[in-house]
């Protein structure tokens, strides 16, 4: 039966080839950080890692997870109920839910697992899921497990998500989910403005911020603190493997009797090994860090700041906004693919985006700031962009 099959996943492969869309993996040689180590090239300048605050390779956060190996073991070799728990899950979930201001915290093997287990203990077919248009894979799939009626409206348009309440107000339950920041574009979701809709229609709201936990908000605790609204959003998911230390495993936080269900039926959790010991310590470690100063997120948005300033000076179309996602629009798949190979051949490593992973017509190519930058590097990164762009329309 493969044979038929093989001459069938060759075609779609070459087809995906023949359009420019195909995703190839560079291999780094090195620790991430602003600079990394890339096979066959000269050591680049990373612009495309989500280790918004530089924390992936933070001294201390390695050396807690070294601590936490010898002391704790390399792994559980169980689920959560059965004997997979130790003191230090336990902790972990409680220091994020004292740095969210939330009742309780679940961890999951990561935030797609969060996302995916979230729903189906919650909603039932009387329920009602209103969903933004462009929210995150791992949001979609899992909303398509759950048995509620499902509504999605536009990106961030809140007249919308007020018209597909209306049509959902027949239901028992209903639940708002949206990204707090739209990963593709840097946009950050309208949250003032889903919660007094939730309120006028009672509904819950679940905010995905894996964007912004970290560094959005003045202590950085995210895009409810960012809008100040964090008292009236219901459900947090996150990752640990972005700005809080760049490794693996999410969590879900909120409402106590939400993560008590979660626990006794949520899938994920339930069939899944929990995160190993060195992720916990040193995810940690990196909200001890967090609470102690705002020098990493001052530095970050510092950064952002003149990054997104100098690209609109030399004439680069980036959605507007503040977030450290900067994608540079270019429309064209190929050439948002040739021009991440240049900026290879310069020194910055950069990927270009294309359909699936962003509408036909949107191709670009997605810079992310970090604090482990600095004002050379981000002056260096542009002036390649500079370059690459006078090439290209000489060519």
């Amino acid at each position: 039966m493969f044979d038929s099959m093989k001459d069938y996943l060759a075609d779609q492969l070459q087809q995906i080839r023949d359009a420019g869309l195909f995703k190839g993996e560079r291999v780094i040689t090195t620790p991430q950080n602003a600079r990394v180590g890339v096979l066959e090239h000269q050591p680049m300048l990373n612009l495309c890692a989500n280790n918004y605050l530089g924390l992936a390779d933070h001294p201390e956060v390695i050396a807690a997870a070294h601590e936490a190996l010898d002391h704790w073991g390399y792994g559980m070799a169980s689920v959560r109920f059965i004997c997979g728990t130790q003191q230090i899950h336990k902790e972990l979930e409680a220091k994020i839910s004292e740095f969210l201001g939330t009742e309780d915290t679940i961890l999951y093997s990561s935030c797609f697992d969060a996302n995916g287990g979230l729903f189906e203990p919650l909603l039932g077919p009387e329920d009602a899921v209103v969903s933004d248009q462009l929210n995150h894979a791992s949001i979609i799939d899992g909303v398509r497990l759950c048995k509620a009626r499902r509504f999605r409206y536009k990106n961030n348009d809140m007249a919308d998500l007020e018209e597909q309440l209306k049509q959902a107000a027949d239901a028992r339950f209903r639940m708002i989910a949206t990204d707090g920041v739209f990963s593709m574009d840097g946009i950050i979701a309208d949250l003032p403005g889903i919660c007094d809709l939730a309120d006028r229609y009672d509904a819950l709201v679940m905010v995905d911020d894996s964007h912004a936990v970290g560094f959005m908000g003045r202590n950085g605790r995210g895009t409810p603190e960012h809008h100040g609204v964090a008292a009236r959003v219901d459900i947090i998911t996150g990752t640990l493997g972005k700005a809080l230390g760049g490794a693996s495993g999410g969590y879900t936080s909120g409402r106590r009797e939400i993560i008590d269900l979660l626990r006794q039926r949520s899938r994920p959790y339930l069939f899944s090994n929990t995160l190993a010991p060195p992720i916990v310590a040193a995810s940690m470690k990196t909200l001890e860090l967090l609470s102690r100063s705002t020098e990493l997120r001052d530095r970050l948005e510092s950064n952002t700041k003149l990054f997104r300033e100098g690209m609109a000076e030399r004439g680069f179309h980036i959605t507007p906004g503040v977030h450290p996602i900067c994608p540079i629009m270019l429309g064209d798949a190929v050439l948002a693919a040739r021009m991440a190979d240049a900026m290879l051949q310069r020194g910055v490593y950069v990927v270009g985006f294309s359909y699936p992973v962003v509408p036909q017509g949107q191709a670009r190519i997605r810079v992310q700031i970090s604090a482990a930058h600095t004002p050379a590097d981000l002056n260096f990164a542009m002036e390649a962009f500079s370059a690459v762009q006078a090439e290209s329309k000489s060519s």
